[in-house]
C-alpha cells in the first residue's frame, strides 16, 4: 500500500537528517523535494529509455565545480519520486525505508561531485 505523501516526506527528512554532521556542514544551496513521478520530459531530458525509471534527481552545479564566480545563483534542486520508489520496492514499508536512504545518499553525492561511475567503483550500486 502506497505511503501518505507526509509519510514519504518524513522519510526523506530523516535520511537526509541522518547523514553525519560533517556532510550537512558542506551541503549548500540545495533544496531537496519530492514529487510522485518525474515527468516524460524529464524523463528524456536526462536520458532514460522507455521502461526505464528514476528514483531520484541531482540538478545543479557540484560543490567541485563552483568558482569565485559563483554568485547569486539559484539552488541545487534535488528531487526524490515517491512513485517509482514505491514501485521497485512493491510497497514494502521497510524497503522504501532502505531505497529512499539510498536514493538521498546517491542524489547528494553528486551534490558532492561523485559521478554514477565513481559510486560504482565505490560499490555504492
Amino acid at each position: 500500500m502506497p505511503l501518505r505523501d507526509e509519510q514519504f516526506e518524513q522519510l526523506v527528512a530523516e535520511a537526509v537528517d541522518s547523514l553525519p554532521p560533517f556532510f550537512l556542514e558542506k551541503m549548500q544551496n540545495i533544496e531537496i523535494l519530492v514529487a510522485s513521478w518525474p515527468t516524460p520530459a524529464t524523463l528524456r531530458r536526462v536520458g532514460i529509455r522507455p521502461g526505464s525509471t528514476l528514483l531520484g534527481l541531482y540538478e545543479g552545479i557540484p560543490l567541485t565545480q563552483r568558482t569565485s564566480g559563483y554568485m547569486l545563483v539559484a539552488p541545487d534542486v534535488i528531487t526524490i519520486y515517491q512513485g517509482p520508489i514505491e514501485q521497485v520496492t512493491n510497497s514494502d514499508p521497510a524497503a522504501i525505508q532502505a531505497q529512499v536512504r539510498h536514493t538521498v545518499i546517491h542524489e547528494i553525492a553528486h551534490h558532492f561531485g561523485i559521478s554514477d561511475e565513481r559510486l560504482i567503483e565505490l560499490g555504492a550500486y
